[in-house]
């Protein structure tokens, strides 16, 4: 990796989180029992539990459209589930504005992963894989959770002032922009450093003590194996030997030594052993992480080298996540036949044997799967009977929601689809691709002012005030526009004017 690209991905971690993973030890203690005094008024002036979830809000708004971001229904959804699960045992992690966090992945090799302010926590592909169970892919979200539990963005912005503001998103901003133009990433990343870097970095070896007390007590409530922690960890010190002389400042002074790790393991000293047996689901969604970490031609055919490897192995774990990742590339390279025949076979496989028999009502990887074969290869109405099937036993799952709508869109079913995506929206009024296709389901019945409104919504979740506002003027003028929907339009274009407007007053102040 070059130095170019290694600078914005590894400060964009540190500057959001206060830290990348790679960093310094810290000594034992109850951190919720010996909590961090509360924040002062000029700091929680500076960034308020509000204001730190706005900022998350529009740095996301960037990262959804970014092409790195993975935006894989059965990836997002065990995410969320093993986020969620983690801050069940200590809901007071989610601090004074009771935030909802959102746990995401983006498309890196490099072992890492980072918390936005607000309750985003971000992980890299790359460290995705490395896990090798799931208690160690939960001691990352547990130390992420920690960093954002503990506040360390506001107090960090606290000491600054609100300039920081501006170079914290860059920062975030070039770690994605690196992938695709590396001059790119380097001049977002510039705005950000100097000596609000250094500052940033001085407060992460504080952030990282703290955060390594939240993860491991979260770590242990939830039933994970707390030496999973140290494992990973000592991973991550091994993967620092892979950097030169010539990697950014704060990784050569911030190392993941010894001393974290035996400071890991001394908390262990006094707790009694707890075995977690890892689910079907964990296996099966890093195989779709590692097709999806790389899905040019090239890049699929190296990772079915990997999985014809993998069906040689003798466990049986080994040989489903094999075959279920053959499936998945098989449908993405539109052999849909042979992607249907290895996923039959892989279910088979898995009705088979008892101890996955929960499975289908526990991960959306198979549902998604062979619903996606289904319309891809013009069998809607199969696809439609099995997103039905798959909604009754996984009835939270927002990705087999969505799948449905697209299902009864291929059927030519655009009214049942357009009832179905107005309760959607009702319930998820934040997801812009439920828009999006509730608009498509408009333009089939030819509903002309409808489906320019749902599009302005779409884009204005996206970030795009222009082009919403300018798909409300298409709306206004269209020839089926009702008389309240001038009035929501007239209503929506106030907001969205007086947004827009704010935002070009802060983009001055920036320049």
């Amino acid at each position: 990796m070059s130095k170019l690209k290694l600078l914005p991905a590894c400060l964009s971690a540190a500057a959001l989180a206060g830290v990348c993973l790679f960093s310094v030890a810290t000594a034992p203690g109850n951190v919720f029992a010996q909590s961090l005094p509360t924040l002062g008024d000029t700091e929680r002036e500076d960034l308020s539990p509000l204001m730190e979830r706005k900022l998350g809000e529009q740095i996301m708004q960037s990262i959804r459209v970014d092409p790195d971001y993975l935006d894989d229904g059965p990836v997002l959804e065990y995410l969320n589930k093993l986020g969620n699960s983690l801050l069940a045992t200590r809901p007071e992690a989610r601090g004074e504005a009771i935030y909802n966090f959102e746990f995401f992945a983006v498309r890196d090799p490099v072992l890492n992963a980072f918390a936005l302010p607000g309750g985003f926590i971000g992980m890299h592909s790359g460290l995705i894989l490395a896990a090798q169970t799931e208690s160690e892919l939960a001691s990352v979200m547990g130390h992420e959770i920690g960093h954002v539990a503990q506040r360390h963005i506001a107090r960090m912005i606290g000491s600054q002032g609100r300039d920081a503001l501006i170079p914290l998103a860059a920062l975030i901003l070039a770690a994605l922009a690196a992938k695709s133009s590396p001059d790119a990433a380097m001049a977002l990343a510039m705005g950000g450093q100097g000596v609000a870097i250094q500052r940033q970095l001085n407060f992460s070896r504080d952030a990282e003590r703290e955060a390594d007390r939240v993860g491991f007590q979260i770590l242990r409530d939830a039933g994970y194996d707390t030496s999973g922690m140290v494992a990973f960890f000592g991973r991550l010190q091994a993967s620092t030997r892979n950097y030169n002389d010539t990697a950014p400042a704060y990784l050569r002074s911030h190392p993941l030594t010894t001393e974290r790790i035996a400071d890991i393991q001394a908390r262990q000293v006094d707790q009694r052993y707890k075995q977690h047996v890892d689910g079907l689901d964990f296996f099966l969604i890093q195989a779709r992480v590692r097709v999806l970490q790389d899905v040019g031609t090239q890049g699929l055919i190296d990772t079915a080298v990997i999985f014809d490897q993998q069906l040689k192995g003798q466990r049986e774990i080994d040989k489903i996540t094999a075959r279920y990742g053959l499936a998945f590339i098989a449908y993405l390279q539109h052999d849909y036949a042979k992607a249907d025949t290895l996923l039959k076979e892989v279910i088979k496989q898995v009705q088979q044997n008892p101890k996955y028999k929960n499975v289908f009502k526990e991960t959306s990887a198979f549902a998604d799967l062979s619903i996606d074969i289904k319309i891809a290869n013009k069998q809607p109405d199969l696809a439609v009977k099995e997103a039905e099937e798959a909604m009754q036993l996984l009835p939270l799952s927002r990705g087999i929601a969505q799948q449905y709508a697209e299902a009864l869109l291929a059927a030519k079913r655009e009214e049942d689809a357009a009832r179905f995506l107005r309760d959607q929206v009702q319930l998820y009024r934040q997801e812009p691709s439920l828009y999006k296709l509730l608009a498509k389901a408009y333009s089939a019945q030819g509903k002309q002012a409808l489906e320019h409104m749902s599009l302005a919504e779409s884009y204005a979740l996206n970030g795009a005030l222009p082009a919403a506002i300018q798909q409300l003027d298409i709306a206004r003028r269209s020839p089926d526009a009702q008389y309240y929907d001038q009035a929501v339009i007239d209503a929506r274009e106030r907001e969205w004017k007086e947004k827009r407007k704010q935002e070009v007053e802060d983009e001055k102040k920036r320049k």
